[in-house]
């Protein structure tokens, strides 16, 4: 079932969503050669509760962090922990917060350091699918109308959608229906009525999309090693347009 938010809920979700465009932003100026993953998992978690919210991540399902770090060929749900970040690494940073009984749910890629032009383009492509995609986030349009415009535009540059991980409603759970695909036929799934609000997360691989999850049973990495790229927002549907939650304006 699909929860719709009332004006005032919308409003308790940009005070979430806030939280984790700071933390991000916060971030960003961390990711440096030499600091370790579990250093950025700190940061965030001192920041978000510092701000009176608890981390989305942590605990939920069992998760151990309150971050998703995932680097390089790994995609998603990647553990903090001793890697220290390389010079031309890219690391996909995913982060939630709570508070007033709403989350909040974004993700980055960054650069470490000098990356490959290639590399640099995957983060670029991936980014600017997310903003392709929310053109078509209004009023009346179907669902799939997102997904396939983000498609369309990461295939297009040569690059593949992840099929096996998706994007999701959000509000007092961080997961919600409906599920929120980045690939498909457009003209599709529920129609967007005002006060839905969804997290749309384009994940990106340089090679096939192909995926598996590794040993630890959280992280998700490519099956052929390949690069992969995340760029995600939570995102309102209103009667102007669609309101990007997760970005500072």
């Amino acid at each position: 079932m699909i929860i719709i938010k009332n004006d005032n809920e919308i409003a308790l979700m940009r005070k979430s969503g806030k939280i984790v465009a700071e933390t991000l932003l916060l971030l960003e100026k961390k990711v440096k050669p030499g600091i370790t993953t579990a250093e950025l998992d700190r940061v965030a978690e001192e920041f978000i509760t510092k701000h009176g919210a608890k981390p989305s991540f942590k605990g939920l399902y069992g998760f151990p962090s309150s971050l998703c770090i995932s680097v390089n060929e790994q995609v998603v749900h990647g553990i903090p922990g001793r890697y220290q970040l390389r010079d031309g690494d890219i690391v996909s940073v995913d982060c939630g917060a709570f508070v007033d009984g709403f989350h909040g749910d974004a993700a980055r890629t960054f650069s470490v350091g000098e990356v490959t032009k290639e590399a640099q383009r995957l983060i670029d492509v991936t980014k600017e699918s997310f903003f392709r995609g929310i053109k078509f986030a209004k009023e009346g349009n179907r669902l799939s109308s997102i997904s396939h415009e983000i498609q369309n535009y990461i295939e297009a540059a040569g690059f593949s959608v992840v099929r096996d991980f998706v994007g999701h409603g959000i509000g007092t759970k961080v997961h919600e229906d409906p599920e929120v695909p980045n690939f498909g036929r457009e003209g599709r799934g529920p129609k967007l009525v005002k006060g839905m609000v969804l997290a749309i997360e384009p994940m990106v691989n340089a090679g096939t999309y192909r995926v598996k999850t590794l040993n630890n049973n959280w992280t998700v990495a490519t099956v052929d090693g390949s690069l992969s790229a995340h760029y995600e927002n939570t995102v309102a549907i209103l009667p102007d347009g669609p309101e990007i939650l997760t970005l500072i304006k």
